[in-house]
């Protein structure tokens, strides 16, 4: 009796049932001597346990006296099932005796491949199977006609010699592919090729183009001065520095000289006109100083100050006043700054040994009107109050600063504070300033830090009306 699931029959009689299992029987035997059935399969586990009385009544058994049941196994065989593999979708169901000849064909039931690939799968996935997975399948390939199976079969897929490919070059050329590699190599009008003088790769059906462009392709001199073919990116510093009969200006150039000649004649033009090249060279440099004087008038003016404040810091102050000493009427000048935007032009100067009565005895400060970029657009005289400041620079954190103040209003009838002529510069004795030639006596300097690390500061400000302000 063929193997099957329990849970698959109709609910048996009890009759039919194994006191052992509690199952329908399995090849069911009869003990003679007290007539009770059992399953032959769970009758011979019991006796192997070395137990030989009837599980029922406990009398002895004879295991000669043991026999099959036939008339019981027909009833078994005749009771309703359905199909083991109906809950993966088999509707088929008859009596027990059927079943193995229905899982002969059943679609559901798992069999080996015919190819003894190993592979086990249900009946119905077996065509597709032996088709197109099974990797002993047998296949001809349809370029070369040669069998193969299918695992030799895929490893000649797309190597196969006869097979029709395309150019990996994307040419458009289709041809077998044992033919590719020629076709590469030398046919294919996409293939690469290095430039014969550049080395660098081009396609080939390219590569004639670039020949008349590449910068290594050799061309004659066009001046025919003998020369071997030349790269054609050297032809230009060829004609510079190396052709004997190019045309060459004269390296005087830039003076003025407009002498051109070839290279080989132009040593005689050098020899015979020393003199016009000395004289174009002295006009050059006159140019020269010229602008560069004109550059640092303008560099100038860009560094000064237009906010009507100056802090002017005099360092190496003991050596300076030592200097002041030595020099009679020894003026400093500051950085000129300008009142405002646009404004007038102001410089501070100062005699550190004194000048006139504070001469000997006293700082003294001056400010000057100098000739400015924006005057004409000015009113005249100048007349804007001026205010002087020694700056103290004692720490603020030990001792309220003590600056040394004081301010004035021009008079408007003195000369210097009239529009300034153009000629007229810081160091001009009729540029004189006005201010205070006893601003500060020596002694006063000495007794606080307005002298610090050897130098002092000058603060000058600026009080501009705004009826003047542009």
């Amino acid at each position: 009796m063929p193997g099957y699931d329990y849970k698959f029959l109709e609910k048996p009689k009890r009759r039919l049932l194994c006191p052992l299992c509690g199952k329908a029987m399995r090849e069911p035997v009869q003990v003679s001597t007290c007539g009770h059935r059992f399953c032959d399969t769970c009758l011979q586990e019991f006796l192997s346990e070395g137990v030989f009385k009837c599980p029922e009544d406990q009398l002895p058994l004879d295991y000669a006296k043991i026999y099959p049941d036939p008339e019981l196994e027909a009833q078994v065989l005749g009771m309703n099932i359905r199909c083991i593999h109906s809950e993966e979708g088999c509707r088929w169901s008859g009596q027990l005796r059927q079943l193995q000849a229905h899982l002969s064909t059943c679609s559901y039931n798992v069999v080996a491949c015919p190819n003894r690939c190993g592979a086990k799968l249900s009946r119905r996935d077996l065509p597709p199977h032996l088709q197109h997975d099974c990797p002993k399948r047998h296949l001809k390939c349809e370029f070369c006609g040669a069998d193969f199976t299918g695992e030799a079969y895929e490893s000649h897929q797309g190597v196969c010699p006869q097979e029709s490919v395309y150019c990996e070059n994307k040419c458009g050329a289709r041809m077998m592919r044992r033919l590719l590699s020629q076709h590469t190599l030398a046919e294919c009008p996409k293939r690469t090729q290095p430039c014969t003088y550049c080395a660098k790769e081009f396609l080939y059906d390219t590569i004639q183009n670039h020949e008349y462009q590449c910068p290594r392709y050799p061309v004659p001199c066009p001046n025919q001065c003998g020369a071997p073919s030349i790269a054609r990116e050297d032809l230009s510093g060829h004609l510079k520095e190396s052709c004997s009969t190019a045309l060459a200006l004269c390296p005087f150039k830039e003076a003025g000289c407009k002498h051109r000649c070839p290279k080989l004649a132009m040593n005689r033009h050098l020899e015979e006109s020393p003199k016009l090249h000395l004289g174009l060279v002295w006009g050059l440099v006159g140019r020269q100083r010229q602008e560069l004087a004109e550059l640092r008038r303008e560099v100038e003016e860009l560094a000064v100050g237009s906010e009507g404040v100056l802090i002017w810091r005099i360092s190496d102050y003991s050596r300076k006043l030592q200097e002041a000493k030595v020099r009679s009427n020894h003026e400093a000048f500051s950085p000129p700054f300008y009142t405002h935007k646009y404004g007038y032009k102001l410089q501070v100067s100062a005699f550190l040994n004194g000048n006139g009565s504070g001469e000997g005895s006293h700082l003294s400060l001056y400010i000057r009107v100098l000739p400015g970029l924006y005057d004409n657009l000015l009113e005249w005289p100048f007349a804007q109050r001026v205010t002087f400041s020694l700056l103290d620079q004692s720490d603020p954190s030990l001792a309220k600063p003590q600056h040394v103040t004081e301010t004035f209003l021009p008079d408007p009838n003195w000369k210097n504070f009239q529009k300034p002529g153009v000629g007229r510069g810081s160091l001009d004795e009729s540029s004189l300033g006005f201010g205070y030639p006893k601003f500060i006596a020596h002694e006063d300097i000495r007794k606080r830090h307005y002298v610090r690390d050897n130098a002092l500061f000058i603060k000058a400000s600026v009080e501009i009306s705004p009826k003047i302000l542009p």
